[in-house]
């Protein structure tokens, strides 16, 4: 079923919209068009905005890499032993990418972490922002990979453009000083100018052990918390509770299965 645009009666203001779709052909004849004319380009153009409206989201939705994930509608809040709802509710209000600020999401594994992240990163591309999902170690290996330096301040920039980066699982790898310089570089470019989500199984006084010998820990923690969130998620792996369920559930159904073989046996 169709949807009629609602009628805008003003001509000016379809003048407006059409400046803004850059309908340079339609602007030229502007003053040719008559009041019927006027009622069919107002139907027009509000079917070209929203058309571009859907592919421009389209468009911030296949450049993220979000995947897929479970909404916080579906989420567990009564299986992590800590967790703010309240702070993941504010942050999803994305008051802190208009203050470019950071959100930490700090815990062990199977816990969330993940799923808070892609929820927070979506709701960002919901809200106008382009966005960027991507594994902390992936990037490193990117930008470690490049050959030259033009090549490599592509790819810096590839990451520091987006209005909100969010880098998933820093802190299951040991990397290297080169590593460490790259991941200050993009921090450091993005530090009071876009929002960065990070999320890590370790405390920020464990990341000299992730980057050994390289000074510029410091001043990458330093700027990652400067204006942050940090939300602290404590409890056991969810995905472990889950495949043990799963095991008991196929543990079960084996049982009924020998026990309903065994009852049809003959007796002889």
């Amino acid at each position: 079923m169709s949807i009629t645009p609602p009628t805008i009666h003003d001509k000016a203001e379809l003048h407006r919209l059409a400046t803004t779709l850059k309908l340079y052909g339609l602007l030229a004849h502007w003053e040719e068009l008559s009041q019927d004319q006027c009622t069919w380009v107002n139907t027009w153009l509000q079917w070209e905005e929203q058309e571009r409206a859907k592919r421009t989201l389209e468009r911030r939705m296949s450049n993220a890499h979000i995947g897929q994930f479970k909404t916080l509608t579906d989420f567990d809040w009564q299986w992590p032993t800590q967790c703010d709802k309240g702070a993941v509710s504010d942050v999803m209000t994305l008051g802190f990418v208009k203050e470019a600020g950071n959100v930490i999401l700090l815990g062990p594994n199977g816990v969330g972490k993940s799923t808070i992240a892609q929820n927070i990163t979506y709701q960002a591309i919901m809200h106008g922002h382009s966005a960027l999902y991507v594994n902390g170690a992936q990037m490193l290996g990117d930008l470690a990979a490049q050959d030259g330096d033009l090549a490599l301040r592509r790819r810096l920039k590839h990451y520091a453009r987006p209005d909100v980066l969010t880098i998933d699982e820093i802190g299951y790898m040991t990397y290297g000083d080169r590593h460490a310089d790259l991941l200050f570089e993009i921090i450091n470019r993005r530090y009071e100018t876009k929002s960065t989500i990070v999320t890590t199984n370790k405390a920020f006084s464990e990341w000299g052990a992730m980057f050994p010998n390289n000074g510029s820990v410091v001043a990458i923690v330093d700027r990652l918390v400067h204006h942050s969130e940090i939300i602290v998620i404590e409890g056991e792996s969810y995905r472990m509770h889950e495949a043990k369920q799963r095991a008991a559930k196929k543990k079960r159904t084996s049982t009924r299965k020998t026990t309903k073989t065994t009852a049809k046996e003959p007796l002889t």
